[in-house]
C-alpha cells in the first residue's frame, strides 16, 4: 500500500506527514512538491518526492502512479476549481483507490467565498466515484498570530469578529486526522472538525492565561481592525485579506458543532491556552 501526501512542502502537509511517518512504513510514503528545490529538505530526509503541479495534468497522473491513498491538500485561490479538477481526473485515471480531501467547514451549505471551490471540488470527487473523506476543517488557531502578534504588541487584541464563533484548533492536529484518514482509519466520508465554537473574547482569555499579560478587548469597524494589523506589520493588502476572515466569522461561517474531531483524533483537542503557548514558544 503506497499514500501520498499532496502540498507535501506547506505547513500542513508537512505536519501530515511526521503524523503519517508513526502509521506506516516510511518506504510506502510519498510527497508531492512542485518542484525539486522545494523538496530539497524532505529529499535530504528521505522522503520518496514525486514532483507536479495542480496545472499540469500529464505531471499529476504520473506522480499518482502506484499509490493507492491520496491526502489532498486543497491548493490556493484563484484557478483552484480547474486545478482540483485535474488531480481528480489524475487520480482517478492513476486508480487512486481512496482519497482525503482538506475541504472547509459545512462546505455544501457555507455562504463563505472560501467555501465554493471546495463544494465544487467535493462533487467532483464524488463523481469521479472514488471512495473518500471530506475533512472539513474548521480553522487554524495559526491564523491567529498576527491578530495575537498585534495585542502583545499594543496591548489590545483588536477584531472584528461581533459575536461570531469559530471552531478553533491546531493545524497539526487537523493534519494529524488527515494522516490516519490515509493510513486507514475507519473514518464516514464527511468529518466537520471543529474544536468547540468561541468567540474572540474567549480567544483572548485562553491568550492571557498563556502569556499572564492582560490585553484590553476592541470589537472594531474595518479600518481600525486594518489599521492595527498594519500598525503590527502587516501590509495594507494582508490585512484587508484578514478583514474577509473576520466578516466571515462575524456571520456565523465557522460556527458548527461537531464532536468529530476528537472522535477522529481518539484524544480531546487540545486547549486554546495550550495551543498559543505551543504556537508562541
Amino acid at each position: 500500500m503506497n499514500y501520498l501526501v499532496t502540498g507535501a512542502t506547506g505547513g500542513f502537509g508537512t505536519a501530515a506527514l511526521k503524523s503519517l511517518q508513526a502509521l506506516v512504513p516510511q518506504e510506502n510514503i510519498y510527497a508531492l512538491a512542485r518542484s525539486a528545490e522545494k523538496a530539497a529538505d524532505l529529499t535530504a530526509a528521505g522522503v520518496n518526492v514525486r514532483l507536479a503541479d495542480y496545472n499540469q495534468p500529464a505531471e499529476l497522473k504520473a506522480a499518482f502512479a502506484g499509490i493507492d491513498r491520496l491526502l489532498f491538500v486543497s491548493g490556493a485561490p484563484g484557478n483552484r476549481q480547474q486545478e482540483h479538477q485535474n488531480v481528480v481526473d489524475a487520480a482517478k485515471a492513476a486508480g487512486v483507490s481512496y482519497i482525503a480531501y482538506t475541504s472547509f467547514a459545512d462546505a455544501q451549505n457555507s455562504v463563505s467565498a472560501l467555501a465554493a471551490d471546495h463544494a465544487y471540488t467535493e462533487k467532483a470527487i464524488e463523481a469521479a466515484g472514488i471512495p473518500h473523506t471530506f475533512l472539513r476543517n474548521n480553522w487554524y488557531l495559526e491564523n491567529e498570530l498576527p491578530l495575537i502578534g498585534a495585542a502583545l504588541q499594543s496591548g489590545e487584541f483588536v477584531h472584528a469578529g461581533g459575536a461570531g464563533k469559530t471552531g478553533w484548533a491546531l493545524r497539526r492536529e487537523y493534519a494529524e486526522v488527515g494522516a490516519k484518514a490515509i493510513a486507514g482509519s475507519d473514518y464516514p466520508e464527511i468529518l466537520e472538525l471543529s474544536g468547540t465554537p468561541v468567540t474572540y473574547q474567549t480567544l483572548v482569555t485562553a491568550v492571557e492565561e498563556a502569556t499572564g499579560k492582560t490585553l484590553a478587548v476592541k470589537d472594531a469597524n474595518q479600518k481600525d481592525f486594518e489599521a492595527s494589523l498594519v500598525a503590527a506589520g502587516l501590509p495594507a493588502p494582508v490585512a484587508e485579506i484578514f478583514y474577509g476572515f473576520q466578516a466571515d466569522i462575524k456571520a456565523g461561517v465557522l460556527d458548527v458543532t461537531s464532536d468529530d474531531f476528537a472522535k477522529a483524533l481518539g484524544r480531546p483537542l487540545t486547549s486554546l491556552a495550550e495551543g498559543v503557548k505551543e504556537l508562541l514558544q
